[in-house]
């Protein structure tokens, strides 16, 4: 069911029971060689969301206002992205994953099932930015399962987070954190357990 205003591709597939709030724009872009977008059942896509073309997501997905979800990005079921984030192109964003409102998810960045990131996460992917070789050197990061980022953290490129690991509001995170570690601070240190 769509409602309001807004842009739908021709060849978008959006399951049946799908509600679309006003002024979104679904399964257009430029790069005509991208499939479809393609969106699950139960889905709650609100106002001024836009979906790139060659996006599969699964059921039960819930966009939040003003949403951006860029191309060939591939979304589970039972994922909600809070209003106003945007996920970049080739991401992964596993079962019952959670971002906050205002996240930003580079390129090649992967988030395990049920990893959670809080208002205002920021996730880097380039070591040396704006220098002519920047794009054949993203690294993205790497959530494993049930990984928590508190508010306004900043994940550095190539990080991986272990499995159940916290990080802290507003840490920096530099290095590797193992499976359930809590990280805090600027720079991210590991606290004793």
């Amino acid at each position: 069911m769509v409602t309001g205003s807004g842009m739908v591709a021709d060849d978008a597939e959006l399951a049946e029971g799908v509600v679309v709030g006003p002024y979104c724009v679904l399964g257009l872009d430029p790069e005509a060689e991208a499939a479809p977008l393609k969106v699950g059942p139960g889905a709650v896509i609100r106002s001024h969301t836009v979906l790139y073309r060659g996006t599969r997501i699964g059921e039960g997905f819930h966009a939040g206002h003003g949403v951006l979800v860029r191309e060939h990005v591939r979304i589970a079921d039972d994922v909600s992205i809070g209003s106003h984030t945007v996920v970049e192109h080739h991401v992964e964003l596993g079962r019952g994953v959670r971002l906050h409102s205002n996240c930003f998810v580079p390129e090649y960045s992967v988030l395990e099932p049920d990893s959670w990131l809080g208002p205002n996460v920021v996730i880097t992917n380039a070591r040396y930015p704006n220098r002519p070789d920047t794009k054949d050197s993203l690294e993205g990061v790497h959530l494993e399962r049930a990984a928590t980022v508190g508010a306004g953290a900043i994940l550095l490129p190539g990080v991986r987070i272990g499995a159940g690991a916290l990080i802290g509001a507003g840490a920096v995170v530099l290095h590797d954190v193992p499976a359930g570690a809590t990280v805090v601070g600027n720079p991210g240190r590991e606290l004793p357990r």
